[in-house]
C-alpha cells in the first residue's frame, strides 16, 4: 500500500462523468492534500479536465481504463464484460491493496455486483447492505440500512445490519456511541412480523455492543430519534425514494407559491437567504455517500446525478471510513453474534438429547 491515504475513483461513473467526477475530487483535494487519488477511466478526457482542476491533478493519478459500464448495463453482464472496465479496475485497486477505498457514481447494480465478486463478503455476514444517509429536523441526518441490496432479510440478517450500521454511524459522525433501533409499525414490543420481533429479541438477548433502543416507526426517521435505521431492502428502498418524492414535491409547490404573483415574487426575494440555506439543507448532495456495508473492502456509492460538490461528500464518506475502525468493529460484533447462535444451537442441542 502507498504511504498515506489513497481513494481509488471510477472516473467514468455517473451522469456527467468524468466532469462531474473530477471537479469532485479538485473540491476534496483542496481541504485534504494528504490524500491520493487513483482515477480510472479514459485517460484523454480525464488527462484534460485534470488541466482545469490543479488540486485535483496534483493529488492524482489517472491510470487507462479501455470500457465504461453504461447504467443501462445488467449485473450479470457487468461480471462477464466488465473485466478493463473504469469501475472493474476501481474495485480491484481496493483488492490489492492499492487503495483503502472506491467511489463510484455509477451503475447501481453492476457497481454492487463487481464489488461482491472482487472483494467477498465478510467472514460471518449473511449479505452486505447498502446504507444512506437521511437529513432530519435536528440538523444532522439518520443513516438506514437496507435501502436496496436485499429484498428480504431474516432476523439474524437484520442484526447482522445493525451492528454494520451502527459501525458506520460512528465511523463518518462524532457520536461515540450511536443509536440504533429497527423500523416498524410501532413502538410496542408486540408489534411487527416475527422476523423483526425475532431481531430485536436476538440484540437483547446477546452480548453484541451497540445501543438499541427497540423499535421505531417511519415518521421518526426524519425526527431523527435515533441514529440508525434498520429495515430490509424492501422497505428501506421504499421509504427512501418516498422521501425523496416527498421532498422534490414540496420544492416544486414552494416554487411555484413564490412565483405566483408580484407580491410573492417580492416576499421570496426578501426571504431568498433563508430560502438558499433550505436549499442546501433539502439538496441530497449534502448528505451524499451511501456504502456497501458487509464487504471485503470499503466501497461508496455517489448519486448518478450529484454534482461536483454532491461528489467531494461521497469521497468525505470514504475519507472517514478509511480512517476509522470500522471493520474492526464490525468483526468483533459479529463474532460475539455467532457465539451467541453457536451456544444457543449447543444448547438445543443437549436438551434435545437429554430428552
Amino acid at each position: 500500500m502507498t504511504n498515506g491515504l489513497v481513494l481509488s475513483i471510477d472516473g467514468m461513473g455517473g451522469d456527467s462523468a468524468p466532469d462531474i467526477v473530477v471537479e469532485g475530487v479538485d473540491i476534496f483535494a483542496r481541504s485534504h492534500p494528504d490524500v491520493r487519488f487513483l482515477v480510472h477511466g479514459d485517460a484523454g478526457r480525464i488527462g484534460a479536465l485534470m488541466d482545469k482542476y490543479p488540486a485535483a491533478k496534483a493529488a492524482s493519478e489517472v491510470v487507462p481504463a479501455e470500457k465504461t459500464i453504461g447504467m443501462e448495463v445488467k449485473a450479470s453482464q457487468a461480471l462477464r464484460q466488465g473485466k478493463g472496465s473504469s469501475l472493474w479496475n476501481a474495485v480491484q485497486a481496493v483488492e490489492l491493496g492499492t487503495a483503502h477505498a472506491v467511489v463510484s457514481a455509477g451503475n447501481t447494480g453492476a457497481y454492487m455486483a463487481i464489488a461482491m465478486f472482487r472483494l467477498r463478503t465478510m467472514q460471518g455476514v449473511h449479505r452486505p447492505a447498502l446504507a444512506t444517509r437521511w437529513p432530519t429536523m435536528k440538523g444532522g441526518y439518520t443513516i438506514m440500512l437496507d435501502v436496496g441490496a436485499n429484498v428480504e432479510a431474516d432476523a439474524e440478517q437484520l442484526v447482522e445490519f445493525a451492528i454494520m450500521g451502527e459501525a458506520f454511524a460512528r465511523a463518518v459522525s462524532d457520536e461515540p456511541r450511536p443509536k440504533v433501533a429497527l423500523l416498524n409499525v410501532g413502538a410496542e414490543d408486540q408489534k411487527g412480523h416475527e422476523e423483526i420481533r425475532s431481531a430485536a429479541k436476538l440484540i437483547r438477548e446477546t452480548d453484541v455492543d451497540i445501543n438499541f433502543q427497540g423499535f421505531v416507526e417511519g415518521d421518526d426517521i426524519a425526527k431523527g430519534t435515533v441514529d440508525v435505521v434498520v429495515t430490509d431492502g424492501f422497505t428501506g428502498n421504499i421509504a427512501l425514494k418516498t422521501g425523496e418524492g416527498t421532498a422534490r414535491l414540496v420544492g416544486q409547490l414552494l416554487r411555484e407559491a413564490l412565483t405566483s404573483g408580484p407580491l410573492a415574487q417580492l416576499g421570496a426575494l426578501i426571504a431568498y437567504p433563508a430560502l438558499r440555506k433550505l436549499r442546501t439543507r433539502m439538496d441530497p448532495g449534502t448528505f451524499n455517500g451511501a456504502l456497501f456495508l458487509g464487504l471485503n473492502g470499503l466501497v461508496v456509492k455517489s448519486h448518478g446525478s450529484a454534482n461536483g460538490r454532491g461528489y467531494a461528500a461521497a469521497i468525505g464518506v470514504a475519507e472517514k471510513l478509511a480512517r476509522s475502525h470500522y471493520r474492526e468493529e464490525v468483526v468483533a460484533n459479529i463474532q460475539r453474534l455467532s457465539q451467541a447462535n453457536a451456544n444457543a444451537a449447543a444448547a438445543a442441542a443437549a436438551a434435545g438429547s437429554a430428552k
